[in-house]
């Protein structure tokens, strides 16, 4: 059993209120048998990116959608603003994806260069400094200097320490790269779901009325929103349900926006 099965035990558990099924998931056998496992594969770690990219994806393609409508306007023009929409804010969110991320990391970075520096030149100090934090947090001072003295015995564990304790900074794994296009892909993948009606009607012309048309896109990117904003509980740990009605009413929230803003401008493209 990996760390986070188990601990999706004790959450399952504690919202049902089953404390024997609680206390089996801190059971002494099943807390060493997953801090022995790997907490999960890589791609895991990109769960986030993947679900919030996809449900901009939706939200942004659709709006796009349901303000050409709103406008009724050609099916043609549809395609044009919704896949320069979906590419270029896919891309533009990729972008600030790689470099927060990167930021991030150069801070995480630099910060631990400073304190590794601080350890080196000021060993007492920086001990003085995590016994004072030890001591704010409610330590009694015998204990507060037990955990000086264990934390500091490894340098790498004192450095981790002192950028938990002190900065509250915790490294992140992800590859800024990796992130980057993580988003991207779920930003174009979900993002083409309002558009599909469109595109099929172009590729295999079968005439759709564009009330039709707009209707299929409707109930893709309901159903799409809906899924995604269920499996967004991957990040949140909230009730699915809730989750995904929630992320259905935003999306249809700025879809109608657009629609009427859409309708009110109408007559300037023509409609």
């Amino acid at each position: 059993m990996s760390i986070s099965k188990r601990l999706e035990e004790a959450r399952q558990a504690y919202a049902a209120g089953d404390a024997s099924a609680s206390a089996q998931a801190h059971s002494a056998a099943k807390i060493a048998a997953a801090a022995r496992e790997e907490h999960g594969p890589a791609s895991s770690q990109y769960i986030g990116n993947l679900v919030y990219g996809g449900l901009d994806g939706i939200i942004t393609t659709f709006a796009v959608v349901s303000g050409v409508a709103g406008a009724q306007l050609a099916s043609g023009i549809v395609l044009i603003l919704g896949l320069a929409n979906l590419f270029g804010d896919g891309f533009s969110m990729a972008i600030g994806a790689y470099l927060s991320s990167k930021s991030e990391k150069e801070y995480y970075n630099r910060e631990r260069q400073r304190e590794a520096w601080e350890v080196e030149h000021f060993p007492e100090g920086e001990k003085q400094e995590l016994l004072e934090l030890y001591r704010a947090q409610g330590y009694p001072d015998e204990d507060a200097q037990k955990l000086v003295e264990i934390k500091t015995r490894d340098k790498d564990r004192w450095l981790d320490t002192m950028m938990m304790e002190e900065l509250g900074l915790m490294q992140d794994d992800r590859n800024p790269r990796t992130e980057a296009w993580m988003t991207f892909a779920a930003f174009v993948v979900a993002g083409a779901l309002p558009l599909l009606a469109y595109v099929a009607d172009w590729i295999f012309p079968f005439t759709l009325a564009p009330q039709t048309a707009f209707f299929i896109s409707l109930g893709l990117s309901a159903l799409a929103l809906f899924g995604l904003g269920a499996a967004k509980v991957l990040v949140t740990q909230r009730n699915a349900l809730r989750s995904g009605l929630e992320m259905l009413l935003v999306g249809g929230l700025a879809a109608g926006v657009a629609y009427v803003i859409g309708a009110l401008l109408k007559g300037l493209g023509g409609g």
